[in-house]
């Protein structure tokens, strides 16, 4: 009678639905109420688990915080991520009840939503969206590979059999290339950095998984790298008489004339929803009905044509009328410059001097590590492999260049005033150094920011002074201010709009560094013309880049086709036989999965990218004084310090301080430096 019952049931359980054929089964083993009760507990036990481990990776604090405990947060992301995955798993593997199933996925939906609200900022303080970011990043690959491994599992024959036989394969692979990229994590374009008894190397585990994505991959959901185009052509531009003239099909046009921003104080200046507000402000709108002469100051216009727009800049004045410029006497860096005009002694180790004042080309992309400027900017390296040219150029590279902090702050200060902490007040940057000595100076900010407003105005008297108008010949950052590209609320640095952005950066549908790009390349034009009383002056032109600063390392591969074009073109126009190239970062990445996760990422971080081009006139000389001092220093450890030294002697050539030569690149650092001898702290010290 029973085998009879048991027979009918088990006809049931064919008949019922999924959940119906599970009460049955409870039924008749009679443990329904415990496995009802498992279940909850399991998936409470598991809640708190990735709910506590979020919370506690959302600890905020300033940027050295952040960097300190940054490997703490990324094991809480990890675990509250495995936990969610637990959840999931047992959401659709585990025989529940509709309801319960329901309910629970209901409650983990709702948990989502409310710590995302709880907390979604994008600053140091409040840095939710960024560990939300990675949490989704690392939880729907993996859950998508996991549902995926479990309809193969129940669809697929000998499943297990294969998977292992696959991941064999796939590990071997994987295996292989990573060794590959292990092998060429130091190459550069005609060295590598080599293993040197008693120099340093870098410190633990290098294993540069990162290498093994393909490109894309991190941003992939974020949007092409491409700017879409305007819907309409406007053509415009100025003529030599500084004449706007502009051509567009549509109504009316109208000319946003952009203020200069030059001369501006430094409370004027700041990166936090000042300096762009006070561009819009000051901004001038007019109608165009026909050709429109422009104030002889302004840079930048943005025309308006329809739905479309244009940014159109100029070099103005003409360099041919820029005034001989003389510096204050109560700042002129030349009061203590003992060296003008060379003892004796000095000629004698300067043996037979070159007397040409070299050109200096600054190009700075920031965060961008040595590795990475290798895997993402790869028609820029085949380009700056070209630059070395012997009997023309020499190529100098760096492979134990050492950052001296988290982020731009110090590096650049070295770098640009040759301390991290000045001792005198109102610290002038390197090219107002240059511009007391005759050089035209110029400099690009592509992200609406002033350098000395950001990292040195705490040591000025006043937030008055205006560091532009003592420092610079011209100066372009109001482009990058317009809201289309620099949010005009909110939070200017968010992670879809603003010069931080891991999607495409655009303005008026081109990326925003080709405007860069096009006014350097206006004032090379003007500037080598041959033409106008300034023509013989020297020049010092800066350009500073941020699509290397932002999580996924992906949008750097958008400068790559314009940077490369602008270093063959400085090659073919022959302007390296007489200008010095600086194309350099100040640090690695210092966000993202690579940086939070891996040591390679840490080692990348403090490993920024260095090259440097000179006229081999100028190489030749300096070689001959130090013993190829370039040369040794490629595989010595160096820093921003070395670089501002190297800056100094270039722009009092002929007649440099022989004090700034030995401490520049041109002369061997110590053997078997350390990082106590290159001033780089303990606790940062990658290099040992």
């Amino acid at each position: 009678m029973s085998a009879g019952i048991s027979w009918k049931a088990a006809q049931k359980e064919t008949l019922l639905p999924h959940h119906s054929t599970r009460n049955v089964i409870d039924t008749n083993i009679g443990i329904p109420f415990r496995l009802k009760s498992t279940a909850t507990l399991t998936f409470f036990v598991l809640t708190c688990v990735w709910v506590s481990a979020y919370i506690f990776s959302l600890q905020g604090g300033d940027l050295l915080f952040i960097n300190e405990n940054l490997g703490i947060m990324g094991t809480e992301i990890l675990v509250s991520v495995f936990s969610l995955t637990a959840i999931t798993m047992m959401l659709y593997m585990r025989r529940l009840r509709t309801k319960t199933r329901r309910n629970m996925l209901f409650v983990t939906l709702a948990l989502l939503v409310f710590l995302y609200v709880y907390d979604h900022g994008e600053r140091f303080e409040k840095h939710g969206f960024y560990n939300f970011l990675v949490l989704l990043l690392i939880f729907i690959p993996l859950n998508i590979t996991i549902s995926l491994l479990y309809v193969l599992f129940v669809t697929v024959p000998n499943f297990v059999t294969i998977l292992l036989f696959t991941a064999v394969i796939i590990l071997c692979g994987a295996t292989a290339i990573l060794r590959h990229y292990m092998d060429i994590f130091g190459n550069g374009t005609f060295d590598r950095m080599r293993d040197i008894p008693g120099e340093c190397t870098w410190q633990g585990n290098n294993y540069p998984l990162v290498d093994l994505l393909p490109p894309g991959t991190q941003n992939f959901w974020a949007g092409g790298m491409h700017c879409r185009p305007e819907p309409m052509h406007i053509s415009a531009g100025f003529d030599d008489a500084g004449i706007l003239h502009v051509n567009c099909t549509s109504g009316s046009i109208f000319v946003d004339i952009l203020p200069q921003t030059r001369q501006w104080p430094l409370a004027d200046k700041s990166k936090w929803q000042v300096f762009n507000h006070r561009v819009l402000d000051r901004m001038v709108r007019k109608r165009y009905d026909g050709p429109m002469r422009v104030d002889s100051e302004v840079q930048s216009v943005v025309v308006r044509c329809g739905s479309s727009s244009k940014v159109v800049t100029r070099v103005s004045p003409p360099i041919s009328l820029l005034p001989k410029y003389i510096p204050p006497a109560d700042s002129d860096t030349r009061a203590n410059d003992l060296h003008q005009q060379p003892s004796p002694e000095h000629r004698g180790e300067m043996g037979l001097l070159p007397t040409r004042r070299p050109n200096v080309m600054f190009i700075f992309i920031d965060a961008t590590s040595h590795r990475q400027f290798y895997r993402r900017l790869k028609k820029t390296a085949t380009a700056l492999a070209t630059l070395h040219q012997p009997g023309k150029t020499a190529l100098t590279e760096l492979y134990r260049y050492h950052s001296l902090g988290v982020s731009t702050d110090n590096s650049t200060k070295a770098m640009y005033l040759g301390e991290i902490f000045p001792k005198r007040s109102n610290p002038l940057p390197i090219w107002a150094y240059y511009r007391d000595r005759g050089y035209v100076t110029a400099r690009v900010e592509t992200s609406c920011e002033d350098w000395t407003r950001t990292y040195a105005a705490k040591y000025y008297k006043s937030l008055s002074y205006s560091v532009g108008e003592r420092g610079l010949d011209y100066e372009l950052s109001a482009p990058f201010c317009m809201p289309e590209f620099y949010p005009a609320t909110g939070n200017s640095f968010g992670n879809f709009k603003g010069p931080f952005s891991i999607s495409a950066r655009c303005l008026y549908g081109r990326h925003v560094h080709e405007y860069g790009f096009d006014y350097i390349d206006q004032l090379r034009k003007e500037l080598r013309s041959g033409s106008g009383r300034n023509s013989s002056r020297p020049y010092m032109l800066m350009l500073n880049l941020m699509e290397g600063h932002e999580g996924t390392g992906e949008v750097l591969r958008t400068l790559d086709n314009r940077l490369s074009r602008f270093l063959v073109d400085l090659r073919d126009n022959g302007e390296l036989e007489d200008t010095a190239l600086f194309l350099l970062s100040d640090h690695g990445l210092h966000m993202g999965l690579n940086f939070a996760f891996l040591n390679s990422g840490q080692i990348e971080h403090k490993n920024p990218f260095y090259a440097m081009v000179l006229p081999q006139w100028l190489r030749s000389h300096v070689d001959s004084q130090t013993e190829q001092g370039l040369l040794v220093n490629e595989q010595r450890l160096t820093t921003p310090f070395e670089t501002h030294y190297t800056l100094k002697t270039l722009a009092d050539w002929p007649f440099y301080n022989p004090d700034d030569f030995k401490k520049s690149l041109f002369t061997p650092v110590k053997v078997g430096r350390s990082c106590a001898d290159a001033n780089i702290g303990a606790n940062f010290c990658m290099c040992k």
